[in-house]
């Protein structure tokens, strides 16, 4: 007994002071430890104590061995009596020790429902005030049911610093059980007309979206009220200077900013409400100051209402420009605030984000990697018919020095893009040979079958074509998907590479013979860097060669007879196939004719139906 009455004397002559003075003088973890855990045991002691005058000290002090990661689930029972408590710093210290030390899991919550409920019937404002903060912070389904009916009555008191807490434990009560939104509706509309109090209107307009989001006949209650949320935004944006409300040069734009948010929510899918809120949203574009921080999140939200609402098309121009006019800011965060809403926009409105192209475009080179991935997908969207060529120019320019990490994604996207939107197949067969030699690696197999497909099925470009890619090899370093398509398309149309034949205009002369053809792409076998699949295409465009040049075929079959006995199974019976081919003098023989024009649409059916098949194979197999 005598141990106990001087742990608990000792617990309550350390002031919190002492212990934070105590806890910070520690070394080491060990020491911190150890002095917690003789804190926490002298608290124990002093817990058992009910006639202990300094109760809500001890609690101050647990709460701040909570903070510090220890556990304190012995001090739960000690809030909940300091809650029951009449004095004001022990209900004071009672309910923020709730708040800290226990959360809406703890089944000891049920013991404090109803000292809540009593404290909601306090004519002291203050304990009212305690109590509905701490409900609205650790409010359960349960608590919300059983408190329903003092939070309702509270919002239609006349004090406003109590309309206002209730306000915000109202929103926590409808978020843990939505079924009573439409228990509000009486009372939380009139919130909206206390203009003079913005602390009140700010907890209504936070009430007023939760009750939306929560009920669809909140919804059209609000509705009715779009005439008062544009009196009160009106008289915030033409009102005079108020130095409690002013921040940046305007009128509490936190006000402002839900106003327009709870616009937004009411004027989506109803024309007669967009159309009243239209002129007010246009003051508010027009003559908000963008050169603050303040003013740049208030006009973010206004183009957000507007694109949100069934607004007319100069406002939404209105809108876009705002946000052509953040593209130009230097602070990254309002940039990309301003390239993320206008993906958004692009599908609502794209001729109005067309205008702002050129300011788009150069957000795709700015340092900032997370404003250069928004940019890219930003003008993936803008592409059509009648800026391909533009935009593709741009993307190319970009694809140069771009990132590793972006190339991948930027090749796919460039290919997609120029197969969608092509004007004509010359510059389709351009830019993907570009692409092939810029970013090579990067092009999937796909993509080089799609471009085989296009120059068999284009016969006037079948030299150009091949021309082209001959001379990609011989200029450019070697990559897979290159050097595939240059050796099926010199290995289809070699001869026209010798002779020039459909010689396209603007097309550099190239001089090449026979033995120039052969020997550049017997080289491509000794590249280390193509795949074996890419050397048996290699090889059956040499096999080809022999019969488009038949001065060729002697050297084509020594080249080949070293792969006669290849480690590769595949390049070693290319080899061999074609070595009995020439041993019968059977080289013209179909599987060496030139390819006829592939049907595009069905290839593409089949990789489609073998994509199915593998998507519904994968399961099985797994």
């Amino acid at each position: 007994l005598i141990a106990k009455e001087s742990a608990a004397r000792g617990a309550m002559g350390t002031r919190l002071r002492d212990l934070i003075r105590g806890v910070r003088g520690c070394k080491t973890a060990a020491e911190e430890r150890a002095l917690i855990a003789k804190e926490s045991a002298a608290l124990r002691a002093a817990f058992k104590d009910l006639n202990d005058p300094n109760r809500y000290r001890n609690v101050v002090k647990l709460m701040f061995v909570h903070m510090l990661g220890y556990p304190t689930h012995f001090g739960q029972m000690e809030c909940i009596k300091l809650v029951s408590a009449n004095a004001y710093p022990e209900k004071r210290v009672g309910y923020l020790g709730l708040m800290v030390l226990l959360d809406e899991r703890q089944e000891v919550l049920m013991l404090v429902t109803n000292s809540m409920k009593n404290d909601l019937s306090n004519k002291n404002p203050f304990v009212v005030g305690l109590a509905l903060c701490s409900l609205g912070d650790i409010c359960t389904a349960e608590m919300g049911r059983d408190l329903v009916g003092e939070v309702e009555r509270l919002l239609g008191s006349a004090n406003p610093y109590v309309r206002k807490k209730a306000a915000l434990c109202a929103i926590r009560v409808v978020r843990k059980v939505p079924e009573l939104a439409d228990t509000f509706l009486s009372a939380a509309p009139a919130l909206l007309k206390a203009t003079q109090q913005h602390g009140v209107l700010l907890a209504g307009l936070s009430l007023a979206l939760a009750l939306c989001a929560a009920s669809p006949a909140a919804l059209e209650r609000y509705r009715r009220e779009v005439p008062a949320l544009i009196r009160v935004m009106k008289s915030l944006v033409h009102s005079d200077y108020s130095a409690e409300h002013e921040i940046a040069g305007l009128t509490d734009p936190f006000v402002q900013v839900k106003l327009l948010r709870l616009m937004r929510v009411v004027g989506a899918g109803d024309a007669e409400a967009s159309d009243q809120m239209s002129d007010i949203l246009a003051q508010v574009a027009s003559n908000t100051d963008g050169s603050k921080n303040a003013g740049n999140a208030v006009l973010y939200e206004c183009v957000q209402t507007i694109m949100g609402v069934e607004s007319i098309g100069g406002l939404r121009v209105l809108a876009v420009n705002i946000l052509g006019r953040f593209l130009r800011n230097r602070d990254n965060n309002i940039r990309y605030v301003a390239l993320n809403t206008l993906a958004k926009v692009v599908a609502v409105d794209t001729q109005a984000v067309q205008r702002h192209r050129a300011i788009i475009v150069e957000c795709v080179r700015d340092n900032d990697i997370s404003i250069r991935r928004r940019a890219l997908e930003l003008v993936y969207s803008l592409v059509n018919e009648g800026n391909i060529t533009t935009l593709t120019t741009e993307l190319l320019e970009y694809l140069r020095v771009a990132d590793l990490e972006f190339k991948g994604d930027l090749t796919q996207r460039i290919c997609q893009l120029v197969a969608n939107f092509a004007p004509e197949r010359r510059w389709h067969l351009d830019t993907l040979i570009t692409v092939l030699v810029q970013a090579g690696t990067y092009v999937k197999p796909e993509t080089v079958n799609s471009f085989v497909a296009l120059v068999g099925n284009s016969p006037e470009l079948h030299g150009y074509a091949a021309r082209a890619l001959y001379r990609a090899v011989c200029d450019e370093a070697h990559t897979p998907a290159l050097v595939t398509a240059a050796a099926w398309c010199v290995g289809e149309y070699g001869e026209l590479v010798v002779s020039g034949e459909g010689r396209a205009e603007g097309e550099p002369p190239l001089a090449a013979s026979a033995a120039d053809v052969v020997g550049q792409v017997s080289a491509l076998l000794g590249d280390p860097h193509i795949s074996n699949a890419t050397r048996q295409v290699v090889l059956m465009a040499l096999m080809k060669l022999a019969t488009r040049l038949p001065s060729e075929e002697a050297r084509v079959a020594q080249v080949l007879g070293r792969y006669r006995s290849s480690m590769l199974l595949e390049v070693q019976q290319r080899a061999c196939e074609f070595d009995r081919l020439a041993a019968r003098n059977r080289m013209h023989v179909p599987v060496l004719e030139p390819m006829p024009p592939l049907d595009e649409a069905a290839l593409k059916a089949r990789r489609e139906a073998a994509a199915t098949g593998e998507e519904r194979a994968a399961p099985a197999g797994g």
